[in-house]
């Protein structure tokens, strides 16, 4: 496809219009003029040129006020401009160099220099143009490039989560609907806690592996139908740690949070968890969640070791354990929301 160029010519004098047209036409371009400055800036408004020519000496508004004018227009500033000019002084040309003019060229015209000149100046605007979209085209493509990466990356995360689960249910007497559940929980708790819709998709992926570490706790304390002694108990706590040791190594997102919440969802508001005996907000928000999540969906469920409690049985439970185990905000939201919970818990049971 041939591409003709569109030259804007401005000039107080319609012979030297007619010249430089007349000379310029051997080379198929495409031609608009003006008479004066402010007819220019109007043109340049509603048409898209590819050079300007433009004559220095004008009446009212000269040749280098109207080019300071074109280089403030975000329409035009990128349109390369030629002074025609009389004027052959060093001062006039360097002002017209300054106002970002790329080239001169003096009357009366020599054909051969007008056309070298225009011919010149619009390969270089053609190749800066076509060098600009490609380098548009190549961002995008890029962008597109990392994007896909960047979700290949993340789906590898949920597929190793996912796998990592399942060796969890295998060893410990945990149940898919537990972990299934405590998502479910964790989401509905971070959406109402006014997480940002990100952060709500990261606590509902990464909570699944809040007791991976249970993963190196000895089968016998994990299926132990009866109360655990004490050592076994501090053996079944070090799951968090443990845990922690299993994911603490990891840079991707999903990994990171998985590593919060299962190093973080035994500690207490009070400060009196493990095993790093955090208080309040120094708790990461992701452990919070699960923390309640977790306790929730435990007091609710039929164990080895215990019967599920009665609903209200767990509210009022976990309304005695805020401030105390529990974010308050969180069981706040936890009890306003109830029927919702309850809904999850019966339609995983």
């Amino acid at each position: 496809m041939i591409v003709t160029n569109q030259i804007l010519i401005i000039d107080d004098v319609m012979d030297n219009i007619q010249v430089a047209m007349n000379i310029l036409k051997e080379d198929n371009y495409d031609f608009a003029f003006a008479r004066d400055g402010a007819e220019a800036l109007r043109l340049v408004e509603s048409e898209n040129f590819d050079l300007i020519l433009l004559d220095i000496m004008m009446p009212g508004m000269n040749g280098f006020e109207v080019c300071q004018k074109l280089k403030q227009n975000p329409l035009a500033n990128s349109i390369p401009v030629i002074f025609l000019t009389a004027k052959t002084d060093v001062d006039s040309i360097a002002e017209g160099f300054e106002l970002g003019a790329v080239d001169y060229v003096t009357k009366p015209f020599h054909p051969n220099e007008l056309l070298a000149r225009v011919k010149t100046h619009l390969q270089l605007s053609n190749a800066t143009r076509l060098l600009q979209q490609n380098n548009i085209e190549m961002k995008v493509k890029v962008d597109l490039e990392h994007r896909r990466i960047n979700q290949e990356i993340e789906d590898t995360q949920v597929e190793v989560i996912r796998m990592l689960t399942s060796v969890m249910e295998s060893f410990s007497d945990e149940t898919g609907d537990h972990i299934r559940r405590v998502a479910r929980y964790s989401q509905l708790l971070a959406q109402y806690y006014g997480a940002t819709a990100k952060d709500i998709g990261i606590i509902y992926q990464a909570s699944p592996m809040h007791d991976i570490g249970k993963i190196a706790i000895d089968s016998n304390i994990l299926h132990k139908p009866g109360k655990l002694t004490d050592i076994e108990y501090k053996l079944m706590c070090e799951h968090t740690t443990l845990g922690h040791r299993i994911l603490q190594n990891s840079e991707r997102q999903l990994m990171k949070a998985a590593d919060t919440i299962a190093y973080q969802h035994h500690e207490k508001w009070n400060g009196t968890g493990y095993p790093q005996g955090l208080k309040g907000e120094n708790i990461h928000i992701f452990g919070r969640i699960v923390a309640l999540a977790d306790v929730f969906d435990a007091l609710t469920q039929h164990r080895s070791y215990k019967e599920a409690w009665p609903v209200e049985k767990v509210f009022q439970y976990l309304t005695e354990q805020s401030g105390e185990h529990f974010d308050p905000r969180l069981v706040e939201i936890l009890i306003e929301q109830k029927d919702e919970f309850i809904h999850i818990m019966n339609a995983t049971q």
